[in-house]
C-alpha cells in the first residue's frame, strides 16, 4: 500500500540501464531497478506510453522497487535512435508506430531477463499506460509466462478495422480467448481512449470467456490521471488505484 511501509523498513535499491536482446536479436536498452537483498523478489516489466520511454517509466521503475519488486522498463523505441522522449515518440508516430510483432519480442526479452535474475521469485507482470496498457494486453495474449497484467487506461485495445494498420494489423480484444492470466483494469469515465463504452466492451469480452479481471473505473478522470506533472492528474483517484494495483500484484505474484 502506499506509504504504509515501517520507518525501519526501508531497504536501498539500485538501477541501471542494461543491454537486452529484442526482436530479431536486436539491441534493447532497457532501465532495471532492483531492491538491495536475496529476494525472491516478485517483476514487473513496464511497457511504456507514447510519449517515450521517460522519466515517468524510471520513477515508476524506482517505485516497484521501494516497494519490493524487480522492475524493468524495456525502450520500446529503440530503434529510431535517442533524443528527447517527445521528439522520438513524434519520429515513431511519423513512422507508423512501432510493429507489435517488435514489442511482443522485446517485452518477452525483458520478461526473460526479470525471470533469470538469481533475485527473481519466477513470478512476474507486464504493466503498461496508454498505447502501453495496449502492449501489455497483447503481451498478456500473445506471450507465455506473464503471471498478471495491469491495463491503466490502454488505448486502442478495441481498434476499429480502419484503423488497423500494417504494424498493428490486429485488435487486440481479438486474442482475449488467448488471455493467459488475471487482468487488472484501471480506467477514468471521462476518457476518450477508450471510452466508457469500450471499456464495457472489453469487460462483455472477458465475461464471454470466461477470464479473471478486476475493473476499476473512476468518476471526475480522464486520460492519464497519474501523471502528476499534468493538468490530467487527479490525485484521490490516483492513489487509490495505485493501491489496489499493490493489492492485485501482491495477491498474484506473492
Amino acid at each position: 500500500m502506499w506509504n504504509s511501509m515501517q520507518t525501519d523498513s526501508f531497504v536501498g535499491q539500485t538501477s541501471e540501464v542494461v543491454t537486452i536482446k529484442g526482436y530479431n536479436g536486436d539491441d534493447v536498452q532497457a532501465y532495471v531497478s532492483k531492491p538491495e537483498g536475496n529476494g525472491p523478489f516478485p517483476g514487473v516489466v513496464l511497457a511504456h506510453h507514447m510519449p517515450g520511454w521517460d522519466e515517468f517509466y524510471r520513477e515508476t521503475a524506482r517505485r516497484f522497487a521501494d516497494h519490493g519488486y524487480l522492475a524493468i522498463s524495456p525502450n520500446l523505441y529503440s530503434r529510431f535512435g535517442d533524443g528527447d522522449p517527445p521528439d522520438v515518440a513524434a519520429k515513431v508516430r511519423s513512422e507508423g508506430g512501432v510493429p507489435d510483432d517488435h514489442v511482443m519480442a522485446d517485452l518477452e526479452a525483458a520478461l526473460q531477463y526479470l525471470k533469470a535474475l538469481p533475485s527473481s521469485n519466477g513470478k512476474a507482470a507486464v504493466m503498461g499506460h496508454c498505447s502501453g496498457g495496449r502492449h501489455s494486453y497483447l503481451a498478456a495474449c500473445r506471450v507465455q509466462g506473464f503471471d498478471a497484467i495491469v491495463d491503466c487506461w490502454g488505448g486502442n485495445v478495441i481498434q476499429a478495422a480502419d484503423r488497423l494498420t500494417a504494424a498493428q494489423p490486429v485488435s487486440p480484444i481479438e486474442y482475449t480467448a488467448d488471455l493467459s492470466c488475471p487482468i487488472l483494469g484501471i480506467f477514468g469515465n471521462e476518457d476518450q481512449s477508450p471510452t466508457a463504452e469500450q471499456v464495457d466492451q472489453h469487460e462483455e469480452e472477458l465475461k464471454k470467456h470466461g477470464k479473471e479481471y478486476e475493473f476499476h473505473r473512476y468518476d471526475g478522470a480522464g486520460h492519464g490521471f497519474w501523471y502528476y506533472d499534468r493538468p490530467a492528474y487527479r490525485q484521490e483517484q490516483a492513489m487509490d488505484s495505485w493501491n489496489k494495483t499493490f493489492e492485485f500484484l501482491a495477491k498474484h505474484l506473492s
